[in-house]
């Protein structure tokens, strides 16, 4: 299965990652008018060290033995064809899957469900947004 993985080295921690992926979730063809004035909720998010000067994204591994579907009380989470899935109709906000996400992919949102990297299989066809969207090629979409 193919999966979203970074580069460490090539990561400029310029940010785009983020705002093509809020721009995935919005369902719109012009980012501009999407984004502009919204206080964006990514699902991938750009760490950085200063210490070392490394940036690189966080964004969910959609893992084999994913421990935040086995730790979800209501089934909100799934995995459909290797990818973790969010039914926010069943999230309650219990946030045990944040608790369980070894990587802290899994993220509360302001409404209170959580939300986390789908690889765009709702909006997108092919490539995820942040993939597609990288400037140096820090971010790939491949079998590994």
């Amino acid at each position: 299965m193919k999966r979203v993985y970074v580069n460490e080295k090539w990561c400029l921690g310029c940010h785009l990652c983020e705002y093509y992926c809020a721009f995935a979730a919005t369902g719109k063809d012009d980012m501009a008018r999407a984004l502009k004035g919204v206080k964006i909720n990514p699902r991938i998010h750009i760490e950085e060290d200063t210490t070392d000067k490394i940036s690189f994204a966080v964004s969910c591994r959609h893992c084999t033995e994913p421990y935040c579907v086995k730790g979800c009380i209501t089934g909100a989470l799934s995995k459909v064809d290797g990818v973790i899935e969010i039914d926010k109709n069943k999230c309650i906000g219990c946030y045990t899957c944040v608790l369980s996400c070894p990587y802290g992919c899994v993220q509360p949102t302001e409404d209170g469900i959580v939300q986390k990297c789908e690889l765009c299989v709702a909006t997108t066809e092919g490539t995820p947004r942040c993939v597609a969207g990288c400037p140096n090629a820090a971010i790939v979409f491949e079998e590994r």
